[in-house]
C-alpha cells in the first residue's frame, strides 16, 4: 500500500504538468486490511520474565523485548538508545530522554525499576561499552527470530514480534 500510495503522488505530478492524460487511479480503490495484533498480559509478561532460557543470547533478546515493554520504545528506538539519553529528571528519577526514529518526535519516558535492573545488567557488554549504546540490540530479523523461541519455551501461544512492546504498557 505504501508503494502504491507513493506512485500515486508520481502519477499526479505527471497529471498536473500534463505528461498524463487521464489519472490511472481514478476508479482504483485501496483495499487496507487491519491487521489484529494479540498483546501479551501481565501474567505471560511475568512468566516471560522468570523463565530460565537456554542460552545467553536468547536471555538477551527476551532482556531487550521486556525493556521494550516496560518503556514502550519500539526496536529502532531501543537499538539506537544511547547511555547519554538516560537522565537524571527533575523528579530525581531516571527517564529516558530521546527522539523518536519513526516520527522524529521528542519522548519522555520514566523508568520503572525492571527496566533500570535491565539496563544495568548489559552495562559493561562489550557492543555497549564500544559504541555508547545502552542496550546489545541484534538484529530485528534475529530478534523476532528468538522471540518466537522465546514464546514457545514460556507457553505463550502468541506470534511475538518486535510490534507489540510499544503498546504493551497500556493493557497492563
Amino acid at each position: 500500500m505504501k508503494y502504491l500510495k507513493n506512485f500515486k503522488k508520481i502519477t499526479l505530478i505527471f497529471l498536473a504538468n500534463g505528461w498524463f492524460d487521464k489519472d490511472p487511479f481514478v476508479n482504483y480503490k485501496p483495499k487496507v486490511k487491519e491487521v489484529k495484533r494479540d498483546f501479551l498480559n501481565a501474567e505471560e509478561l511475568e512468566v516471560m520474565t522468570n523463565k530460565k532460557l537456554v542460552s545467553d543470547r536468547v536471555s538477551q533478546v527476551r532482556d531487550i523485548f521486556l525493556f521494550s515493554c516496560y518503556t514502550g520504545l519500539a526496536y529502532a528506538d531501543v537499538k539506537k538508545l544511547k547511555c547519554l539519553e538516560i537522565v537524571t529528571g527533575i523528579d530525581g528519577q531516571k527517564w529516558v530522554y530521546t527522539s523518536r526514529q519513526k516520527t522524529d518526535t521528542s519522548s519522555r519516558i520514566p523508568l520503572l525499576p525492571l527496566a533500570m535492573e535491565l539496563m544495568a545488567k548489559y552495562g559493561d557488554h562489550p557492543q555497549c561499552v564500544n559504541d555508547g549504546l545502552l542496550l546489545p540490540v541484534l538484529s530485528n530479523q534475529k530478534m523476532n527470530s528468538y522471540l518466537k523461541e522465546i514464546a514457545d519455551a514460556c507457553g505463550i501461544n502468541k506470534e511475538l514480534t518486535y510490534y507489540e512492546p510499544a503498546t504493551l504498557l497500556q493493557r497492563l
